[in-house]
């Protein structure tokens, strides 16, 4: 088969069978499959978006996946353009998003000989994405079948999955026409899938937590009557029984608990996690975070968690604490509170939203795979992409950490606010405890790392709306605009 066969074999199978998204680093070993998703796009039957850094991409369509619940196809060039995935790819395996890695290859005969922009990319994401390598020799039938089982693999599975494509010359061509091949493209039989259940009985002892992925744990709070400590990246911190203040309730309460019910993954706070590897544990297995046991001291765990029994009502009560706001509580709030779809930074701020934020039943998005702060920006315009009008709460490093990720270059109009708390730095690194162990001069340039970076003219030169502000009223004003907007939002040390 010639590079353009290949290539629209693939992309229309993974259309034909639901992948509505492709985003694409320009490269000339790519360009068979860029042009076959650009006939798609053409067609009216798919989206691409264009974005020059490969690492903002794979981020961008990470936000996207997550947000549709679909996976979504990345296509980059052959060399160093497809390590700039990595760190989104890792991300997916650990969050459990389906993505499709359409990496675009040299010949297999060029392996190991010195070729330019040529290396090993066969499994190069190792543990992280199953890989099929597509050979020169490869016929129809078989890229179809590979298409398929990659796409399988990535839905049933959770995870992202490497389709490694040998290109020769000619690289492209104008025919075959990907659309044209779509509606007879086969359709995949996808298997029906079991799930195990598990009555766990919960007494006046008990408490259940929610970390990311865990929205399944308010319904089980409410039916048992228990508090519910849920992370803010949670989707369950809303309801009756969602705590404000859950970790001055701990802090109070924590030697009552006897047993801890645990949804999603659990990441944010020592405290949690100290409470768990002293509990007995009860864990709803999650598709896409897998199995939570870090201490190995889960008891049972299943796919589905179903309380036996009821807590008595003062059990609940005596977890509702208060606890002073302060300046910065007051601004994560305000952004918590006035936010329909919320992505949260890995900074100091999620932290601040896992002490204070008032339950309430918003759409939250979080890279808690792996909890990096890098790539957020992108992820946030993915999931502005996907499902309209969004926020992001960002550090200021989190925003450095994907400054390219501002770039508008190809992406459609967004309703997108990046409101980025600036403490000059790493404030996360004070709540260590090397912030106590070491002279304060070395502290502050090994961890808190402060940065001098002018984020007014780094708005500008991207084509952002920008606003500063030094207060809630300033904030409440800046709320009203619309479009992409930066809001830097000063705040003490």
């Amino acid at each position: 088969m010639s590079s353009q066969s290949i290539a629209a074999q693939v992309v229309a199978s993974l259309h034909a069978n639901g992948v509505d998204d492709f985003l694409l680093s320009p490269g000339a070993r790519s360009q068979a499959l860029a042009i076959a998703a650009e006939q798609l796009e053409k067609a009216g039957l798919a989206r691409l978006t264009v974005r020059l850094d490969e690492r903002s991409m794979a981020f961008t369509g990470l936000g996207i996946a997550n947000a549709s619940k679909k996976p979504v196809a990345l296509i980059v060039t052959s060399g160093t353009a497809v390590a700039n995935l990595f760190p989104a790819v890792m991300e997916a395996h650990h969050s459990g998003t389906p993505l499709i890695l359409l990496t675009a290859d040299r010949p297999a005969r060029l392996r190991d000989r010195g070729a330019n922009q040529t290396t090993n990319q066969v499994d190069v994401f190792g543990f992280a994405a199953t890989c099929f390598d597509i050979g020169l020799e490869t016929s129809e039938s078989s890229a179809t079948e590979i298409a398929l089982k990659a796409l399988e693999i990535a839905i049933t599975k959770h995870c992202p999955v490497q389709i490694n494509l040998q290109f020769d010359f000619p690289l492209s061509a104008a025919t075959p026409n990907a659309k044209d091949l779509v509606s007879s493209a086969k359709k995949l039989v996808m298997q029906q899938q079991t799930f195990s259940e598990l009555a766990v009985p919960v007494d006046n002892h008990t408490v259940v937590i929610a970390g990311a992925g865990g929205v399944r744990a308010k319904a089980f709070a409410e039916a048992a009557g228990l508090p519910l400590l849920a992370e803010p990246s949670s989707g369950a911190r809303a309801g009756e029984n969602a705590l404000k203040n859950p970790l001055v309730a701990l802090e109070k309460l924590g030697t009552s608990v006897r047993k801890v019910i645990v949804f999603g993954k659990p990441t944010l706070s020592r405290p949690i996690q100290k409470l768990i590897s002293e509990s007995s544990v009860y864990v709803e297995n999650s598709n896409e975070y897998g199995r939570f046991n870090p201490f190995d001291n889960v008891i049972a765990s299943a796919d589905r968690l179903i309380a036996e029994g009821r807590a008595d009502s003062s059990w609940l009560e005596h977890w509702k604490v208060e606890q002073p706001a302060t300046p910065r509580s007051e601004f994560a709030e305000f952004v918590w509170n006035h936010s329909e779809r919320l992505v949260l930074g890995a900074s100091d701020l999620i932290r601040v939203l896992d002490a204070h934020a008032q339950p309430q039943d918003i759409e939250v998005y979080s890279n808690r795979g792996l909890s990096g702060i890098d790539g957020t920006v992108s992820t946030a315009i993915g999931v502005a992409m996907a499902k309209g009008p969004t926020v992001a709460l960002i550090g200021d490093l989190t925003l450095l950490h994907d400054a390219n990720g501002l770039n508008k270059s190809d992406l459609p109009e967004l309703d997108l606010k990046l409101v980025v708390g600036n403490d000059n730095g790493g404030n996360i690194f004070t709540r260590l405890e090397v912030a106590k162990e070491i002279d304060e001069t070395v502290f502050t340039r090994l961890f808190k790392t402060p940065q001098t970076v002018d984020i007014a003219k780094l708005a500008d030169a991207y084509g952002w709306k920008y606003v500063l502000c030094k207060g809630l009223a300033e904030l409440q004003q800046a709320w009203k605009l619309g479009g992409t907007v930066l809001i830097e939002y000063q705040l003490a040390d």
